[in-house]
């Protein structure tokens, strides 16, 4: 994990910056049972590449950190892709690299590219992840 303790220091972190990798964690049937029921869609062949999409926000977290802000904000994302399916029962883990650092009103704006990998070394999405750290 890369912990910034300061908005100064993300801002000084030069693009490329690697930040870490997550825990693996197991995408279980019930998982995909559930997402189907909360976005009303029938997955058959695998994990839906969008329920991969979400999991993102759950393992960047676990990779970065920014300490001295008020907030942190999901602010979107840029580029997506999903190169490679993720089989149900399939471990998924992060990785993230500092793509750019921009000002914004009162904070700092980050991509950060976040790739999912399997445990089988494929990668399952590439993701251009916008947060927003503010003061």
């Amino acid at each position: 994990m890369t912990v910034f303790a300061s908005l100064d220091e993300l801002r000084a972190a030069p693009p490329g910056t690697a930040l870490g990798e997550s825990g693996w964690i197991t995408v279980s049937q019930t998982d995909v049972d559930r997402f189907a029921r909360a976005t009303g869609t029938d997955e058959r062949d695998g994990v839906p590449p969008y329920m991969v999409l979400a999991l993102s926000n759950r393992l960047l977290p676990e990779v970065v950190e920014v300490r001295g802000i008020s907030s942190g904000i999901n602010y979107g994302t840029d580029a997506v892709r999903f190169p490679s399916p993720v089989p149900v029962g399939g471990r998924l883990r992060a990785r993230a690299e500092l793509v750019a650092a921009a000002e914004v009103t009162g904070g700092v704006q980050t991509t950060i590219r976040v790739t999912l990998e399997t445990d089988g070394g494929e990668t399952a999405a590439e993701i251009d992840s916008l947060s927003r750290w503010l003061a």
